[in-house]
């Protein structure tokens, strides 16, 4: 089966001699420090995600061993254009009550990467995402395969919450920087030994080049207009819900709509309009015709 699990951006840097030696096994030409960006990636974990699916611990030796030497790219977007990094080294830590697979990642300082690594730094594309086929999944209350029991991820079973548990891994493809992981821990984990830390603000200001800082700022205004456009949605939205009479004051309808997405709130909003306009016609209002208003019928007085 083919599984695509959520990861983080762990720390990001200068390699030192061993990871360089470890990245020019995989180049034609032996490149120098200061021509790399070497960052480290949380790729996943034996811990529950938001799939009620979670990696066999036994199972993360293995997937190490598969993920070396595969790329990185964006958004799961399998061409060669998108590829941006490849993973050189990994290795399987133990934090506590939970084992996480690690790998180191290079990408090249170049003109075309300035604007992805100073995102990193800045923290922005820090959540990854992993692709890998595994062989099989068992259910955990009952160990059987998953599937051909009764139990369903979720649900609760003797106070017991129901995971798949992935194992027996097959392949690995690709990781992928995304906006929101499955797996909640996973991404970017701190910034190197030795780094400063600063906002992206901050690094593109001190660091990135006039056509950058003019990007930044183009960004940075796209954002607030994007910002007041949602807060005009939110508002109609919980206007229109007042009047259909959700049954919630509108303190608490604005906290649960402010949690959809975009498209989530446009989508509810034209829903409620809809349903509005059914209830509540339009009146029609039409001018009167006749000068003097008309006679009353006789019949009706008293």
């Amino acid at each position: 089966m083919n599984i695509r699990k959520e990861a983080s951006v762990l720390s990001a840097g200068v390699p030192d001699e061993g990871q360089l030696a470890a990245i020019n096994a995989f180049t034609k030409s032996p490149l120098t420090a200061g021509e790399v960006y070497c960052f480290s990636v949380r790729l996943c974990d034996d811990l529950p995600d938001r799939d009620f699916e979670r990696f066999d611990t036994a199972a993360l030796p293995a997937l190490a061993a598969l993920f070396r030497g595969k790329t990185g790219i964006i958004d799961h977007e399998w061409s060669a254009e998108r590829q941006i990094a490849r993973i050189f080294d990994t290795d399987v830590c133990s934090d506590g009550a939970v084992t996480y697979l690690r790998a180191w990642c290079y990408m090249l300082r170049t003109e075309k990467n300035a604007d992805l690594i100073a995102q990193i730094e800045g923290g922005i594309k820090k959540e990854v995402s992993v692709g890998c086929a595994m062989g099989r999944a068992t259910c955990s209350v009952c160990g059987q395969d998953y599937g051909t029991c009764a139990h369903r991820k979720g649900e609760r079973y003797d106070g017991q919450v129901c995971l798949a548990v992935l194992r027996d891994p097959v392949d690995a493809y690709e990781f992928s920087f995304v906006a929101v992981p499955a797996q909640r821990e996973a991404g970017v984990l701190k910034a190197a030994e030795g780094g400063e830390a600063m906002t992206l603000t901050e690094l593109v200001n001190k660091n990135g080049s006039p056509d950058l800082r003019d990007s930044l700022k183009a960004l940075e205004k796209d954002a607030l207009f994007g910002r007041s456009c949602r807060e005009s949605l939110v508002n109609e939205t919980v206007a229109l819900g007042l009047l259909l009479d959700f049954g919630a004051e509108e303190e608490l309808l604005r906290k649960a709509f402010s949690a959809l997405s975009g498209e989530e709130l446009t989508r509810l909003k034209a829903a409620m309009a809809k349903k509005s306009a059914a209830l509540f016609p339009p009146g029609a209002i039409l001018p009167n015709t006749n000068d003097h208003p008309a006679a009353m019928e006789a019949a009706f007085m008293i």
